[in-house]
């Protein structure tokens, strides 16, 4: 649809659950009018569960929450320190594929790696973003009613013992990397305000008609 803005929505240090059943009721709630969103944020300590993931993943859960959710992928983890993004988009309106959409979010990524001279890829057969042998991003959506919601985690300066209680996104000893370990000293907000930058700029290369995006 010709002319419909992106709303960009910082939400800060969010519940889980509830931000969940959100996307969902956003996503259900929506018609030919409404306009997309894209939400930053951060999420309390939690692992979830896509729909086809195995719970032999989990090794080591303890006192950390595990959500079961309805996105593709396996189990990650979520927790302070992490920049979590989901792009709530109408992909049949924009004329979106989902792989267009994977390739978006981890190109974004990987060109504010590059800003800070970082050299990271997205990798065909296991969605993401790595740097080395080892990810520091994932990608994970559902895509429903044509729309798309879940979506993309960077690893800022959270704390990566968590990820050693599970097989991340299925993987036996996949190394997870951050931000903070690659030399950046940037906040997860300042994070946040850049990658924004680059993913509405990848979003615009794929999507038809959209113009600046309001920030709230």
């Amino acid at each position: 649809m010709t002319g419909t803005r992106i709303r960009v929505r910082h939400l800060g240090l969010v519940d889980y659950e509830p931000t969940w059943r959100d996307m969902q009721s956003f996503t259900d709630r929506r018609d030919a009018t409404t306009a997309d969103e894209i939400w930053f944020l951060q999420h309390p300590p939690v692992f979830t569960l896509g729909m086809k993931g195995g719970r032999e993943h989990l090794l080591a859960p303890r006192e950390i929450p595990v959500v079961e959710i309805d996105r593709g992928g396996q189990v990650t983890y979520h927790g302070p320190g992490q920049l979590v993004v989901y792009p709530l988009l109408d992909l049949e309106r924009g004329h979106i594929g989902v792989r267009q959409l994977v390739c978006a979010l981890e190109k974004s990524v990987i060109e504010l790696a590059a800003a800070w001279g970082i050299e990271a890829y997205g990798r065909r057969d296991a969605p993401g973003v790595y740097v080395g042998e080892s990810k520091l991003a994932s990608v994970g959506l559902r895509i429903r009613r044509g729309c798309s919601y879940h979506g993309l985690a960077l690893n800022v300066d959270l704390d990566l013992e968590p990820f050693s209680r599970i097989n991340p996104c299925g993987y036996r000893d996949l190394a997870v990397t951050r931000l903070a370990d690659l030399g950046v000293a940037a906040s997860v907000d300042e994070t946040a305000e850049r990658l924004q930058e680059h993913l509405l700029r990848e979003l615009a290369g794929v999507r038809r008609g959209p113009r600046a995006a309001g920030t709230v």
